[in-house]
């Protein structure tokens, strides 16, 4: 089950920690920038090369260290379909060097919509005789709020092709309580949503404990975190809100089991952009988010310590 492996991995480098590739421009040393725009002008393609070149530098640094990306596809869609490219070369170049990829898509629908998502994102499609994988991620966030109509669809592809999915249970903004917390027959929505995480999960089920249905707990939020680890055991947390949003490790610290499993804790400012915070010669951008990643590991590994598979 995909989150078997990524749990192994998680294992294996004693590190649960993910990557978010949410990159802007502006995140971007000058240098890469101008080369990119010198060859192929002020451009959207211009844009998203510079894009991919800074992407491969970050997997390059982190990918002894850190298990997993997270590529949100908005930074690569707001470039069009050269940005699209990017999104696929970004996860490609990720698997090849051994990290999960979870692509942040929060994507969700009905029916044949939602099973054109799962099939693009998660599966395969047919073309004539041929069959091809549009993209190469191992997993996929998801809107749940549709109910099961969303979500039994990539249940299906995700049997079939060995992924999994993130459902947004209670996330890291400041106006998540909007909805999140109201009280549904004196349960807040947020947990309604983390049992249904539950329910769906058993189909998906893996062998440390941890079914193929994930959900988003945003670490700014720590007594929900605890709360919700409680009444979900089974079901694996992918934790926004590190770093740049606030949250520090303590706060997070109650998302993990007693084997250290259970979590993945996203940052992505916070390494993406370690150069600009550090002061450092830009052309050491790639150095320094390692240096960010190390720092961040050895942060959250204080509180979660020794990570065993069971």
């Amino acid at each position: 089950m995909s989150f078997d492996r990524l749990a192994e991995a998680i294992c294996a480098k004693q590190n649960p920690t993910v990557a978010g590739l949410d990159p802007k421009l502006e995140y971007v040393p000058e240098y890469i920038k101008e080369k990119a725009f010198n060859k192929y002008g002020e451009t959207l393609k211009g844009a998203a090369k510079a894009l991919l070149e800074y992407n491969k530098g970050l997997i390059d640094a982190l990918y002894e260290i850190v298990p997993a990306v997270k590529p949100q596809a908005a930074y690569y869609e707001m470039y069009g379909y050269h940005g699209v490219k990017t999104l696929y070369k970004t996860q490609e170049y990720a698997k090849s060097r051994g990290m999960y990829v979870i692509t942040d898509g929060k994507r969700n629908d009905i029916g044949s919509t939602m099973e054109a998502y799962a099939a693009g994102h998660l599966g395969t499609v047919q073309v004539g005789s041929e069959t091809f994988a549009p993209f190469d991620a191992d997993a996929l966030t998801v809107n749940g709020y549709l109910g099961s109509d969303g979500i039994d669809p990539l249940i299906k592809v995700c049997k079939q092709y060995d992924k999994a999915i993130f459902v947004l249970a209670k996330t890291s903004n400041p106006s998540s309580g909007e909805l999140q917390d109201k009280l549904i027959d004196g349960m807040p929505i947020y947990e309604v949503m983390g049992n249904m995480c539950e329910k769906w999960g058993e189909q998906l089920p893996g062998k440390y404990g941890y079914s193929g249905v994930g959900a988003v707990v945003g670490a700014t939020y720590p007594e929900q975190i605890a709360e919700l680890r409680a009444k979900l055991p089974h079901t694996f947390f992918l934790i926004p809100g590190y770093g740049a949003q606030g949250a520090s490790a303590k706060d997070i610290a109650a998302a993990f089991d007693k084997n250290g499993l259970g979590g993945i804790v996203n940052s992505s400012r916070g390494i993406m952009c370690a150069y600009k915070k550090e002061g450092c010669d830009e052309h050491d951008y790639a150095g320094a988010a390692f240096r960010e990643a190390a720092r961040m590991k050895k942060e959250i590994m204080s509180f979660v310590g020794e990570i065993k598979l069971g």
